[in-house]
């Protein structure tokens, strides 16, 4: 390592918990390491300015907008319990792991809005939303089969590449 001033910062950048684990394996030895999701987030932690802007396109005549029909507000029988971490519908309640119960609230406190994928990432995991979905999409099914062993009227909805809500079943 020649030339490499000791002090040097090794910046690792895998976007799965599975390749950041890796590479902290692989680069543990490192006095200085970053292990990071995106490069955003590296410049981020870095304080690194972005790439310059590129101007935006002129405008395009926007397409006629579909209108879509407001979900119906869910029930007020279905409540969640943050004190005790449980989910309620009318007499009947199920526990609900931290994650359930963050993607709940987040979906409870505006029924029928939908949330971005990109939002519940943020609120939620407290990260930014990578692409993949995969650990989001597992918590809705979790959800989905508490609210359906609860005989909830109440589902949680998918919106193809935008987001969830919550609507009535």
């Amino acid at each position: 390592m020649r030339g490499i001033p000791v002090a040097s910062l090794v910046i690792g950048i895998a976007s799965s918990p599975a390749e950041r684990r890796h590479l902290a394996r692989t680069l543990g030895g490192s006095p200085a390491l970053l292990i990071v999701s995106s490069v955003e987030q590296a410049r981020e932690f870095l304080g690194v300015p972005g790439p310059p802007a590129v101007a935006a396109p002129p405008p395009v005549q926007p397409a006629p907008v579909r209108t879509m029909q407001p979900a119906p507000a869910p029930s007020a029988d279905l409540a969640v319990d943050s004190d005790r971490r449980m989910l309620r519908w009318r007499d009947r309640e199920v526990d609900l792991t931290r994650l359930e119960h963050d993607f709940l609230i987040c979906l409870t406190e505006t029924p029928g809005q939908v949330w971005t994928y990109e939002r519940l990432h943020l609120e939620v995991w407290g990260n930014k939303h990578l692409g993949r979905g995969s650990d989001m999409h597992s918590v809705v099914r979790r959800v989905r089969r508490k609210l359906a062993r609860l005989n909830a009227a109440v589902t949680v909805h998918a919106v193809r590449g935008v987001g969830f809500r919550l609507a009535s079943a």
